[in-house]
């Protein structure tokens, strides 16, 4: 195929797998159209993405690399990608300014400090079921996701970044805006856009006159007494990747999690048997439902080879994680299974190498407190509605569900 048979990708998301089984059927790598029309290259293999990933050729910086950029404003329908490249974080820069903004965020999520979180992940834990125990005298659904698999990731990161109780809804309405690509109208970029200046910037100005043990005032300080170090505009963004990506992925995580145990009730069984570690669950969700499926954008600094095909200096490529975990040629025939038993630790959910997620070990943390508690505190969990009625939330790049109903006591 040639690069003008570009490949429309779903805004909506709706059936990742198949729709990356189909390109992987045309080659490696595939000219795509994201949402608005914009042009990029999707790879479709787990060798391929993670070279890509790990070539120095391959930037994140759209202002020094993607030759399109000059033209953004003339393309009306392409502004929804600003919120993921138009931003100045560790998700849209390269080489030294990349490594810069790493080290001022990295020490945040070490061992030591997330260890340091995890006697109160167990305590939201412990209140949310308790929460929900006793709804569930009623008998009535419940949404797992409303109930649980967001208030605690969500709590835990805004404890974490000091967002004050009246800033919390705000927060996760822009989070889900800027995750939500079936829309890719000037009207939704521009309500992105002020929210981030709005929600993130009162934030500031809170955490400025009010500063606490929490990253957001440490982030304020580097900014005003090293200022060399961080910007006004990386504050911002850097706050938006971080807390964003802190609750949100970990939401889909232990939702994904929690719905691919109650689809297959045989595997739930060895998990509760002990023939099958929770460890190993996680990877497994990661691997075939990874909470990001796919991340705009990275771009070739130079012209690149990959199989037969060259993409040139300049293009946009898109991070294919959901295709990569489910490659055959990588993980077998029944890559496209949920199997806890796999052995699926090399996924490549969080990234490799310098672009591995720094939140990882915070949200592997919460995801391994949260599951087994679930599943001790209803034995009797199910889902309530069938299995292929579940929606996916209306994106191409995040991977969750908008409810996962539920009946505790089964």
């Amino acid at each position: 195929m040639t690069v003008t048979d570009r490949i429309a990708l779903d805004p909506f998301g709706a059936d990742v797998h198949a729709e990356s089984a189909r390109l992987r059927a045309l080659g490696p790598i595939v000219p795509v159209e994201l949402p608005g029309g914009i042009p990029a290259w999707a790879p479709t293999g787990y060798d391929t993405l993670k070279a890509l990933i790990l070539d120095p050729q391959v930037s994140k910086d759209p202002r020094r690399h993607w030759r399109h950029w000059p033209e953004l404003l003339e393309h009306p329908s392409w502004g929804w990608i600003l919120g993921w490249v138009g931003v100045i974080n560790m998700l849209s820069t390269y080489g030294a300014d990349h490594a810069r903004l790493r080290r001022l965020v990295a020490p945040s999520f070490t061992h030591r400090r997330t260890e340091a979180l995890r006697e109160r992940v167990e305590a939201i834990t412990t209140e949310l079921l308790d929460a929900l125990d006793r709804d569930a005298d009623g008998g009535s659904a419940v949404d797992l996701k409303a109930a649980f698999a967001h208030p605690l990731p969500m709590r835990i990161i805004c404890e974490l970044f000091g967002v004050p109780e009246e800033l919390r809804p705000a927060t996760g309405r822009l989070i889900a805006a800027i995750m939500d690509t079936s829309d890719p109208s000037p009207e939704h970029a521009a309500f992105v856009q002020e929210q981030i200046g709005t929600v993130l910037g009162s934030l500031i100005a809170h955490k400025s006159e009010q500063p606490g043990d929490d990253l957001t005032t440490e982030l304020i300080r580097v900014r005003d007494e090293e200022g060399n170090r961080l910007s006004d505009e990386e504050l911002l963004y850097t706050l938006l990747l971080v807390i964003g990506a802190g609750f949100e992925t970990t939401v889909n995580l232990v939702g994904n999690a929690a719905v691919a145990l109650l689809r297959r009730p045989e595997q739930l069984a060895a998990v509760r048997r002990g023939e099958i570690g929770w460890d190993a669950v996680v990877d497994e969700t990661l691997r075939l439902y990874p909470s990001i499926a796919t991340l705009p954008l990275r771009f070739s600094v130079s012209d690149l080879k990959v199989g037969d095909v060259t993409i040139p200096a300049g293009d946009a490529i898109i991070t294919t994680y959901a295709a990569a975990n489910a490659d055959p040629a990588h993980y077998g025939p029944d890559a496209e299974e949920f199997d806890a038993a796999r052995g699926a630790e090399d996924h490549l959910a969080f990234g490799i190498g310098v672009h591995r997620c720094i939140g990882a070990p915070l949200a592997r943390m919460e995801a391994l407190t949260a599951l087994p508690a679930l599943f001790e505190r209803f034995p009797g969990l199910r889902l309530d509605t069938a299995a292929e009625e579940l929606q996916q939330v209306p994106s191409f790049i995040a991977c969750g569900w908008r409810e996962i109903p539920v009946r505790l006591r089964g």
